[in-house]
């Protein structure tokens, strides 16, 4: 551990203000592993905005909101892509590159508002309105996009 508080230390400058010096040797540890691992598999962490202070500060490469996750994850110049968010952020960074490994820390992570609709309500709206075209926003799974006629977002 002392090692893993040493190698992190300038990291630590990042987050003092919201993380008392005596948590960070709870923290500096992990931080020092991810650190080890994103040099050893050629990875890129994107972090979603609402991420803790160590993972946004101290690991994540890439940090933005969905929307901007997304369209970074594209330039990502790396063989796996972490991303710190929620499931329907991991499916847009691989199907915009199928050809990398896209990983999710906690498979546990979701989204209230992706998991309000499914695929299954978007075929029963168009039984129900035919001809209409399904409007969908981007904080949808893949298989809800792949359902609709429309994609948009708020920006």
């Amino acid at each position: 551990m002392f090692n893993a508080s040493a190698r992190t230390a300038a990291l630590y400058e990042r987050v003092r203000r919201v993380i008392p010096p005596i948590e960070w040797p709870a923290f500096a540890g992990d931080i020092d592993a991810v650190l080890d691992l994103k040099r050893q598999r050629n990875a890129v962490i994107l972090a979603h905005n609402y991420q803790t202070p160590e993972i946004f500060h101290c690991v994540a490469d890439i940090v933005g909101d969905s929307l901007a996750l997304a369209r970074k994850a594209i330039s990502a110049e790396a063989d796996v892509i972490v991303l710190a968010g929620v499931h329907f952020m991991a499916e847009t960074a691989k199907l915009l590159n199928p050809e990398k490994t896209v990983l999710i820390p906690d498979l546990r992570a979701g989204c209230s508002l992706a998991d309000s609709i499914t695929a299954e309500d978007i075929r029963l709206l168009r039984q129900r309105y035919p001809g209409l075209p399904v409007v969908t926003y981007v904080n949808t799974s893949a298989e809800v996009k792949a359902e609709s006629d429309i994609c948009c977002t708020s920006g």
